[in-house]
């Protein structure tokens, strides 16, 4: 095994990083909700699906093993 100073390997940030996005975009969605106090579509289903898949996929970069 050899001597690696960070606990993840380079694709393991990039998945990392690719997460983080996601989230963002939910966020993002969630904000531009056209409806009153973001109780639309956007607001209350699509931008939590995403944020919540983003979470999971960051999950994933965490535990990604190389081959």
């Amino acid at each position: 095994m050899k001597n690696n100073p960070l606990p993840f390997s380079k694709k393991n940030y990039q998945l990392m990083l690719i997460g983080i996005a996601i989230i963002v975009v939910g966020f993002a969605i969630m904000g531009l909700d056209s409806s009153p106090h973001g109780f639309g579509f956007m607001g209350l289903t699509l931008g939590p699906i995403v944020v919540l898949s983003g979470f999971l996929f960051e999950f994933y970069a965490i535990f990604y093993k190389n081959k």
